[in-house]
C-alpha cells in the first residue's frame, strides 16, 4: 500500500472526476490520501471531501500565497478546526519568496501561528518553502527552541543544508514527482541521504505529474511512479519503500486510526 501524503482534491481540476480519481488511486494501490488545506475559506470544501471518502483525511491551514487573505489568523482558530476527526495535520504553511503573492511579514506571522497550533494540538505541520531556505531554517530553529513540534517539509526541492536542518529538528521530508524529472539529479542526491524512516511520498496533485505522466494532470494514483524512483535511490524494493513510507505517515500523523488505509488497499 502507498499513501499520497499531500494532494489537493478540492481544486477545480478534480471537480468533474473526483469519484474516478479516488477509484483509480485504489486500483493503483494507494490506500489513503491526505488532502491539504490552502485557505480558511476553502477549508470547508477540503473537510467535506474527507468526510465523503473513508480513505481521505485532511489538514487545516493557509498557504503562504493566501497569508494576506487570512491576515490575523491565530493558532486557536486552527486548533479548533483541527478537532474534527478527519483533520490530522496543520497547514500547508511556510514561506514562498519566489512568487511573493503575500507580503513576507504576513507569511512569517502566519507560519508562526501554524507552528503554535502544531505545538498545541500535537498534529504535524506541513511546510512549504520556496526561494526562502535561510529564512525557513532560521524560523524553524528559533521556534523549535521555544518548544518542539512535529512536521514535515512537503514537496522537497531544497539543498542538503535544508534537509540536514529539517532532519536535525526531527522533521520528515516528502518527495514529489519532481524527483523523477531528468533535471532533478541534485535533488535525487539529497533525497538519497534522507533516512528511510523519515521519508514520505506525495503527488501535490493536480500539479507536478511524475515521469512518465509529466504534462498531464497529476492525481494520487501517480504517486507509484515517484515511489519507484525513491525506492531506487534508497536501494530497496518498491514494496519495502511502500511499507516504510506508510509506517512513517502513521507515526507522523498520529491521529490516523491504526491500520487506516491497509484494508482499503487490500
Amino acid at each position: 500500500m502507498l499513501i499520497d501524503s499531500h494532494c489537493h482534491l478540492d481544486f477545480p481540476d478534480f471537480a468533474e472526476d473526483l469519484d474516478g480519481v479516488i477509484e483509480r488511486a485504489g486500483q493503483a494501490g494507494v490506500g489513503l490520501m491526505i488532502t491539504i488545506s490552502t485557505s480558511m475559506a476553502g477549508f470547508p470544501r477540503v473537510r467535506a471531501i474527507a468526510e465523503r471518502f473513508p480513505q481521505v483525511y485532511c489538514t487545516v491551514g493557509v498557504h503562504p500565497h493566501e497569508a494576506s487573505e487570512d491576515w490575523g489568523l491565530d493558532a486557536q482558530r486552527l486548533v479548533e478546526a483541527a478537532s474534527h476527526p478527519k483533520v490530522i495535520g496543520i497547514g500547508e504553511t511556510g514561506l514562498d519568496f519566489y512568487y511573493d503573492q503575500s507580503p513576507r511579514d504576513r507569511q512569517a506571522d502566519s507560519f508562526r501561528a501554524h507552528i503554535q497550533a502544531a505545538r498545541e494540538s500535537g498534529l504535524p505541520i506541513i511546510i512549504h518553502t520556496r526561494d526562502a531556505e535561510p529564512e525557513t531554517i532560521a524560523m524553524l530553529e528559533a521556534e523549535y527552541r521555544a518548544g518542539p513540534f512535529p512536521g514535515l517539509i512537503h514537496c522537497f526541492t531544497g539543498s542538503q543544508a535544508l534537509a540536514d536542518a529539517a532532519l536535525g529538528l526531527g522533521l520528515s521530508i516528502s518527495a514529489s514527482g519532481i524527483v523523477t524529472f531528468k533535471s532533478a539529479e541534485a535533488l535525487r542526491q539529497v533525497i538519497a541521504t534522507v533516512p528511510l524512516d523519515r521519508l514520505l511520498v506525495e503527488t501535490d496533485s493536480p500539479y507536478l505529474a511524475p515521469i512518465p505522466k509529466r504534462g498531464k494532470r497529476n492525481e494520487p494514483a501517480f504517486v507509484s511512479h515517484t515511489a519507484a524512483v525513491v525506492a531506487g535511490l534508497k536501494g530497496v524494493s518498491v514494496a519495502d519503500l511502500a511499507a516504510a513510507t506508510t509506517a512513517n505517515v502513521h507515526r507522523l500523523f498520529s491521529k490516523l486510526p491504526a491500520g487506516q488505509g491497509k484494508a482499503i488497499a487490500a
